[in-house]
């Protein structure tokens, strides 16, 4: 005779304390869950409505400067410390846990027109308008020491631009040439050019360290090879280009931010098309900075908001702005990936979450595998209509708003101008120019 017993192990229904929650069993049978789709979609409209209404990523206001906020730049060493300079000459260094200045130093006559920090964050260099070049200590002088620069170089024309080497004591200005200077000499160890036009902006790529980029008022974007001392090849753009940054992840990709409002993403090796044109501004973009990650970058622009875009959209996830808030002339990404900076015109640098309904401080395990949940549940129904609304809705102010509306318009029109030419003309003689090649007027090797 077979006797069927039911046996049940205690661990699996049983609390270890009776402060534990209820052990619920659960049976993972499809069949026995038919509702299991439309529950799910409910959770992530509420994840989603949840999400827009803790969206609330302003943290603090930075004010300390007499001028508006020209350039920054991130300590290599240290979270917390961020230097930032000024048109009137001041440079600040600011401590972000405390949200306060920390030391001001008065480095140039005129505008500070660059600023970057040694590898090793023990000094940090600046250029002004007053043609010089000055390293300095990133501690503060003893008592009673005289605030002074390590060492001055003065130059024959005006800097606009620096930045330094990832790995050596070798860093670029950028004005009239680029010029690669070693930390031990009085003058450029060579000087690069192509072309007679200014030099608005210089940066180093930071896996390939040796490859410069630079970006020229001849509406030029030049790359260069420090190790050649010569240019290697520069492509052309219709409209000139502010500032370039390069992809801390991809050697080859760097992202471009242009007068045309537009942002171009592109590879080295093949310059003839942008890998992306990132749209949304709605005035000359100004300053870019890539996260740590190098999955998304942050722009500033004339138009009075940063906007934070991934590297493969074309239209931004992200917009911040406020109404105090002027051009913003300058942006960072600091380097846990979780805070952005921005310095306006209006003398202030503000701080604001990358993620903008990110729940800041330490996470329970609960709350933590909740938002994992919910993060889960709204990249399965994103494409969802009703899901997709409520997630890409943001506020604008109303001039922006207005200038989206109109630029759509011009858009438009410009399209509809070209069907017809296309229409009423021989077959073949109004070629289709894909949008990525619309803006690049040649590439020269």
């Amino acid at each position: 005779m077979r006797v069927k017993v039911l046996s049940r192990n205690p661990d699996d229904y049983v609390r270890e304390t009776k402060l534990d929650l209820q052990r619920v069993p659960r049976n993972y049978d499809p069949a026995l869950h038919p509702f299991e789709v439309a529950r799910e979609y409910t959770r992530a409209l509420n994840a989603t409505k949840l999400e827009r209404l803790f969206a609330k990523p302003f943290l603090s206001s930075l004010d300390g400067h007499r001028d508006g906020v020209n350039c920054m730049a991130k300590h290599p060493k240290s979270l917390s410390t961020v230097l930032s300079g000024a048109c009137d000459g001041e440079v600040k260094i600011w401590n972000l846990t405390k949200r306060q200045c920390i030391r001001t130093i008065q480095a140039h006559e005129g505008f500070v027109r660059g600023m970057c920090a040694r590898f090793c964050g023990t000094s940090f260099f600046t250029v002004g308008d007053d043609k010089t070049v000055k390293q300095w200590k990133m501690e503060s002088p003893e008592y009673g020491e005289e605030e002074e620069p390590i060492h001055t170089i003065l130059g024959k024309t005006v800097y606009t631009g620096i930045d330094h080497h990832w790995k050596e004591p070798v860093f670029a200005t950028c004005g009239h040439q680029v010029d690669i200077w070693d930390e031990q000499r009085t003058s450029p160890k060579c000087s690069l050019t192509w072309g007679f036009d200014s030099i608005s902006s210089v940066k180093f790529n930071p896996i390939e360290t040796y490859l410069l980029g630079s970006c020229a008022s001849d509406r030029n974007i030049v790359l260069y090879d420090m190790r050649k001392s010569t240019p290697l090849k520069k492509v052309i753009l219709n409209m000139r280009t502010n500032t370039l940054c390069w992809n801390p992840m991809e050697a080859f990709i760097f992202t471009a931010a242009n007068e045309d409002y537009n942002l171009y993403t592109f590879d080295m090796r093949f310059l003839e098309s942008p890998v992306m044109v990132h749209m949304d501004h709605v005035s000359a973009v100004l300053d870019v900075d890539y996260s740590p990650t190098g999955k998304e970058f942050v722009s500033a622009s004339f138009d009075k908001s940063i906007r934070i875009f991934p590297v493969d959209k074309g239209h931004s996830r992200e917009v911040y702005h406020t109404k105090r808030m002027q051009h913003v002339i300058t942006v960072k990404w600091t380097s846990d990936n979780k805070y952005i900076l921005c310095g306006s015109d209006e003398m202030n640098i503000r701080l604001w979450k990358a993620n903008a309904s990110e729940k800041l401080g330490v996470l329970a395990p609960r709350e933590k595998a909740a938002m994992n949940y919910n993060q889960k549940l709204k990249e399965k129904f994103q494409f969802h209509p009703q899901i997709r609304r409520i997630a890409q809705h943001r506020h604008l102010p109303k001039s922006i708003y207005c200038q989206i509306k109109e630029q759509r318009i011009m858009r438009e029109a410009r399209r509809r101008k070209e069907l017809n030419r296309r229409k009423h003309s021989k077959p073949g003689s109004v070629p289709l120019v894909p949008e990525r090649k619309k803006h690049i007027v040649a590439v020269v090797k």
